[in-house]
């Protein structure tokens, strides 16, 4: 009685249609808005938050959204410093760099914690404007140093529900704990080597000088793939986890790694067998909640997924090429032309993303997924958000990157085996959302695209005569 309690009050409160967090600003405050707006749970993605503030304003802030949202941030002389430190108005010039953000470490300056909070506290604040429905964040267990900040920043604006995954989040129900009492938390950070733990810190009540308060406490969310963690998760995390939404290997983005080791098929891509299915009934028996997601975003799809025992789906790649969603327009309107025509090869890359997980990348003309733009391109770590930290000979801390220069990475203790074919996911799924940096010869950096192994199923979603459909044609289309 005890677990159908808890199933049935997590459950109420959130829809059956989870739209995923992708990527670098894909899925941006307007994405999650205009889902939220349709009853469904729509979700900002949390990656990066800070740097998208930054070169929004340095673009000039286009209607004004950034400005009037840190307008509303609680603490207005943190708002005014940031306005001050990157807005440009009318923008700056096309030829011209962005402004640098700093590099997020285990203790960020002031300027930089004053960035990630009201950065996140602006993207939920903005998804939730004129509509009374739910809006989640979306994180990276794997991105660390941010987590703390951004959580507080997406709770000052009334966040619903945290999304986590690329990883075992074990610390983030105890912290959501922490934030809505108004205290102080810590989260051990994962550094390679010998040496003493390392964690980071925040406490609301230094940043705000003693006007922090009591605050909602979301809903937390684990995003796995398998249901020995899903159940570890459950009985050790350090708070109450209130659902998860099950992630199948056909999803874009990071994967899982196939249990068993990594074994790779002639094209170069993982090998999926029967030990990473999805077992629903498994997740069922935990008596939570859960979200399956990877080959449901189709009409039927949601129906499919309750006759399993889930409380619904979370679906990305549907919503990664509507109207309100973050990509470059003229990315978009090529991928969706690709998509139209029937030619939009989606690969399992193993060796791609810096955090050694599998991610799917979508073949397109000049982004990184040809090899010759992939050789073109200066390895240079910048934005550092998939920086691994490690114990220096001294014992003090330092943060490496396997997708940087390889001398760099070597000359940190790093192991040069691992650079190959490492891509620099977040310089180039910024540059996806058309803010990519410009770099001292003028070049611009190579997007990448990443979206799930169904997305040419999203010609379905075409209405006759158009090129493009919006977030509530995809709920729909989804719901029908």
């Amino acid at each position: 009685m005890k677990e159908d309690a808890v199933l049935e009050s997590a459950a109420s409160r959130l829809p059956a249609l989870i739209q995923g967090g992708m990527g670098v600003g894909v899925s941006g405050w307007q994405l999650a808005r205009a889902v939220s707006r349709e009853g469904q749970l729509g979700v900002v993605s949390g990656t990066a938050l800070d740097l998208m503030l930054a070169r929004g304003l340095q673009l000039g802030d286009l209607g004004g959204h950034l400005r009037r949202a840190l307008a509303a941030f609680p603490f207005p002389e943190m708002a005014e410093r940031i306005v001050k430190r990157y807005f440009v108005p009318g923008g700056k010039e096309p030829g011209q760099p962005f402004k640098p953000v700093s590099i997020i470490g285990d203790r960020p300056s002031s300027a930089t914690r004053e960035l990630v909070v009201a950065s996140n506290f602006a993207a939920v604040h903005l998804a939730k404007e004129g509509h009374g429905g739910k809006v989640g964040l979306n994180l990276l267990e794997k991105i660390q140093t941010p987590t703390l900040l951004a959580l507080y920043g997406a709770m000052l604006a009334g966040v619903d529900a945290v999304l986590m995954g690329a990883g075992i989040p074990r610390q983030i129900p105890g912290v959501l704990d922490r934030f809505a009492a108004g205290q102080a938390a810590e989260m051990r950070l994962d550094v390679t080597g010998k040496g003493d733990p390392a964690k980071i810190e925040f406490d609301p009540a230094e940043f705000s000088v003693g006007r922090a308060g009591a605050l909602a406490r979301p809903l937390f969310l684990a995003i796995v793939s398998s249901p020995v963690l899903a159940d570890n998760l459950r009985r050790k995390a350090n708070g109450r986890v209130d659902g998860f939404v099950v992630e199948a290997p056909v999803a874009g983005g990071h994967n899982a790694p196939p249990r068993g080791g990594v074994k790779l098929d002639e094209k170069g891509e993982p090998i999926y067998g029967p030990r990473d299915a999805i077992d629903p009934a498994k997740f069922r028996a935990l008596g939570l909640p859960f979200w399956l997601a990877g080959g449901y975003g189709r009409p039927g799809g949601l129906a499919e997924a309750r006759a399993l025992g889930a409380h619904g789906i979370q679906v990305g790649t549907a919503f990664a090429l509507c109207d309100e969603s973050g990509f470059d327009p003229a990315l978009k309107a090529r991928v969706l032309g690709k998509v139209r025509r029937g030619e939009l090869d989606v690969r399992t890359d193993a060796l791609a993303s810096p955090t050694g997980f599998p991610f799917k990348i979508a073949a397109m003309e000049g982004s990184v997924s040809e090899p010759e733009v992939y050789a073109r391109r200066e390895r240079v770590c910048d934005l550092g958000f998939l920086r691994e930290a490690y114990r220096k000979d001294d014992g003090s801390l330092g943060f490496r990157c396997p997708a940087e220069s390889v001398d760099v990475y070597t000359a940190k203790g790093g192991d040069p085996a691992q650079t190959a074919g490492r891509v620099c996911l977040c310089n180039s799924l910024t540059a996806a959302i058309g803010l990519g940096q410009v770099r001292a010869n003028g070049a611009v950096e190579p997007p990448l695209v990443t979206c799930g192994d169904e997305v040419n199923r999203v010609v379905e979603m075409l209405p006759a005569g158009r090129d493009s459909y919006t977030a509530a044609e995809a709920i729909r289309w989804l719901l029908g």
